[in-house]
């Protein structure tokens, strides 16, 4: 009895902070979302939304590239460095965790002045005597600097997965005849798959709302949904749209969270590996 009150007395600060920082901005972007300039209850702000369909799909498509962008780069990083000794390992994990001690903003405006028409890249093109390239304000900009600073998102869970499997079980599959990438297919990528999906979701959701990254390596020539909620509040003064917009994007998320748990469970239960 004693421990259930001890349990109960350290629950109380976690459940005050959920409150306060989690459920009561929710409750408070419902009522901005369904309510006017008076208060009184309306929908029209969710019946302005189709109008920003495109807005929505454009930004699920960036974060999309950006994502697959990360996986593609992030779990062979992840799984050359589980395979390192300890030492190195920690190594390498500091060096991956550096940039993200830096402040974002500051993340992002220095890929300005490398990726800037007289930047770093393109003064080292200009004493190759080469053609100076057009690199800032287009849509690959905007990609490498959600990639940039989000890839160690994608890094650090798979690699946590991949650092702690037993390496029994890949002695097991390759004494009943696997060879490697029969080994990493059938083992190794599915019991990294919680890894995997933390990844995608830590990298995906950012990229979708993000709207710093599209104005100063966008050059406000692509906006995202991101960047319309921004508008919304900071220059529009419409703080009842913009919160409808942001109810929707938060439904979105939800149910790719919704997926990835999914999909992530069904994997469980099967016991993640199949030989």
């Amino acid at each position: 009895m004693t421990r259930r009150l001890k349990m109960n007395f350290l629950d109380k600060p976690y459940f005050l902070w959920a409150v306060l920082f989690i459920i009561a901005p929710l409750v408070m972007v419902l009522f901005y979302a369904v309510t006017d300039r008076t208060g009184a209850f309306t929908i029209e702000n969710f019946a302005q939304i189709p109008q920003y369909f495109s807005t929505i799909l454009l930004s699920v498509l960036y974060g999309l590239a950006a994502t697959v962008i990360c996986l593609i780069l992030g779990y062979p990083f992840a799984y050359i460095l589980s395979k390192h000794t300890e030492k190195v390992q920690r190594t390498i994990v500091l060096l991956v965790m550096l940039p993200m001690w830096m402040n974002f903003l500051i993340r992002t405006y220095s890929l300005m002045t490398i990726l800037g028409d007289s930047g770093v890249i393109n003064r080292f093109l200009t004493f190759l005597h080469l053609s100076p390239a057009h690199l800032i304000n287009t849509p690959g900009a905007v990609i490498l600097g959600m990639v940039y600073n989000f890839l160690p998102y994608m890094i650090l869970p798979i690699y946590s997965v991949l650092s702690k499997l037993d390496g029994s079980l890949l002695e097991a599959a390759q004494d009943l005849g696997s060879n490697r990438v029969h080994t990493f297919r059938r083992v190794v990528l599915p019991l990294s798959l919680p890894g995997l999906l933390s990844g995608v979701t830590m990298v995906f959701v950012p990229c979708v709302s993000t709207f710093y990254i599209t104005q100063k390596l966008g050059g406000g020539q692509i906006v995202l949904i991101g960047d319309v909620i921004e508008a919304q509040f900071q220059t529009a003064n419409n703080y009842h749209l913009g919160a409808s917009l942001s109810f929707v994007l938060m439904i979105m998320i939800f149910i790719c969270l919704g997926v990835m748990n999914h999909f992530d469970n069904g994997r469980n239960t099967e016991g993640g590996m199949v030989i």
